[in-house]
């Protein structure tokens, strides 16, 4: 950690909220309500982060039919920070739209940043507590090949999340987070697997929030999904040019359609392939 690495949000708001309609529809799903309190899931996200990222720093990656409305919302943010996905691709791909992004502003490969890539529709009932949690995340993630998810200590054998099993290292004390490295992630276990889970005080639920340079990612996107990360370093060439909204209706439709977890924390995990998962 010889100099300190500029941290940017993106934050993933591209979701079509299917399990609140009707009241969430596909140009106003879940994260564009406000589901608990008066500003939206969207706002509040902006608001929960910007004592760590300011709006100059924060990104979001949405989908055409949603961005004008995210805009509205977040008239701080840059617009050129406001990233339409012609079509969903799952995470891997929304993820990498946003690093191709931070490269083509000079912040990638040459001079590097840290990304937390964060969920739009999340409530966090404390918000200070929740910083404390990113700054010890982004502090991991400084070290380069690192790459940080952020686990939340379950509370009954929920079937419908993801989880991490813990490695069998030592914990660190990190800005007073303990950081666990990771010996595998499963998908939303069947009940019996879930119980045995929890009972076992093993494994945590993956909140789904990642940590990262910008340079791991893309080195890991590299390795795990070739034709993806190719894909969107020709779209990073045509960044800021008359080019890029018809390279990105091309190129963006034929990506793998698959989620980070699947497409690079799994085979990073079992492969150890130079990364080191906390």
């Amino acid at each position: 950690m010889s100099r300190e690495l500029a941290a940017h949000a993106v934050i993933l708001a591209g979701g079509r909220g299917t399990r609140f309609w009707p009241r969430s529809r596909t140009r106003t799903p879940k994260q564009l309500l406000n589901i608990v309190g008066r500003d939206t899931m969207l706002e509040q996200t902006a608001a929960r982060l910007s004592p760590l990222f300011p709006p100059s720093r924060q990104w979001v990656v949405t989908n055409s039919e949603q961005a004008a409305a995210v805009r509205k919302q977040m008239p701080a943010v840059p617009a050129s920070h406001i990233l339409a996905e012609p079509v969903g691709r799952n995470t891997a791909a929304a993820i990498g739209l946003a690093a191709a992004h931070l490269l083509h502003a000079g912040l990638g490969k040459e001079n590097d940043a840290l990304m937390a890539v964060l969920p739009a529709d999340h409530y966090i009932a404390k918000p200070r507590t929740y910083r404390k949690i990113l700054r010890a995340a982004l502090h991991v993630a400084h070290a380069a090949g690192s790459l940080v998810v952020l686990g939340i200590p379950p509370s009954r054998p929920e079937t419908g999340f993801g989880y991490i099993e813990k490695g069998r290292g030592k914990a660190i004390d990190a800005d007073g987070a303990l950081v666990f490295s990771v010996r595998r992630f499963t998908e939303k276990p069947e009940l019996a697997l879930a119980r045995k889970y929890v009972s076992s005080g093993n494994y945590y639920w993956n909140a789904g929030m990642f940590f990262w340079r910008v340079s791991t990612f893309l080195g890991n996107l590299e390795k795990f999904l070739p034709k993806t990360y190719e894909a969107l370093m020709t779209l990073a060439g045509e960044i800021g040019t008359p080019r890029y909204a018809r390279t990105l209706a091309r190129i963006y439709p034929k990506l793998e359609n698959i989620s980070v977890d699947y497409a690079i924390l799994e085979p990073a995990t079992s492969r150890a392939a130079g990364s080191r998962i906390a």
